[in-house]
C-alpha cells in the first residue's frame, strides 16, 4: 500500500469477504477508471457497477468501498466525509423499544447545556416509520443525531456526530459519546 494509505485494515478485510474480490483488484478497477480525479459520487458509482445485486445491501457496500479507496488514495482520512469535515459515531444496544430508548437518552442527557465545551442548541425529536431521533446542534462543533433503530426485541441507539472541522478530537468525542451511552 502507498504512503498516503489510511484505509483501516479491518475495512479492507470486510470488503474482500463481502465481495469476493481482493483489495488490489478494487484499487486497479478504480485507477483504470480515473478515480483519483473523481468526486465521491462518481467513485461510488464505479463500485456499485462492479457489485452484483445478490450481495446484501449493495448500495451500502458501494459507499464503503468508495470511502476505503479514497482513504487508500490519500483523498481523505478515516473519519473524514466527502465534504472535508469529520464525523464520529458510537452505538449501544438496549433491551427496550426505540421510543423508550430516545426517552432514556433525553431524560439522562437531554438537559445538558453543552458537550465538551460546545453549547447545545436547537434540540428536537422526530420519528419516522423505521427510527426515532433526537437531534441537536453544537456551537462550533457540528450536528449530533441520536437514532434509535429496532433490532428484534432490542434497539440500537446510535450517536452520529457530523461537521467537525478537523479530526484532532475524534477519539475524544467518541469516548464522550460512548460514556453517555454507557450511562443509560
Amino acid at each position: 500500500m502507498n504512503e498516503a494509505n489510511r484505509t483501516r485494515p479491518e475495512s479492507v478485510a470486510a470488503i474482500e469477504r463481502a465481495t469476493g474480490r481482493e483489495w488490489s483488484a478494487w484499487v486497479a478497477l478504480f485507477e483504470a477508471q480515473g478515480a483519483p480525479t473523481l468526486q465521491h459520487p462518481a467513485i461510488a458509482k464505479i463500485a456499485r457497477a462492479a457489485l452484483t445485486d445478490d450481495l446484501g445491501n449493495p448500495d451500502w457496500w458501494a459507499q464503503a468501498i468508495a470511502i476505503a479507496y479514497e482513504q487508500q488514495a490519500g483523498m481523505r482520512v478515516p473519519g473524514q466525509s466527502s465534504t472535508g469535515t469529520f464525523r464520529v459515531s458510537a452505538s449501544r444496544t438496549l433491551p427496550t423499544d426505540r421510543d423508550a430508548a430516545i426517552e432514556a437518552w433525553s431524560a439522562a442527557h437531554g438537559s445538558l447545556p453543552e458537550h465538551l465545551g460546545h453549547a447545545v442548541s436547537s434540540p428536537r425529536t422526530s420519528r419516522t416509520e423505521k427510527r426515532s431521533f433526537r437531534r441537536f446542534d453544537l456551537e462550533g462543533a457540528g450536528r449530533v443525531e441520536v437514532s434509535a433503530t429496532p433490532k428484534g426485541d432490542k434497539t440500537t441507539l446510535a450517536v452520529s456526530h457530523d461537521g467537525l472541522a478537523d479530526g484532532d478530537r475524534i477519539e475524544e468525542w467518541r469516548a464522550h459519546w460512548k460514556s453517555l451511552l454507557a450511562a443509560l
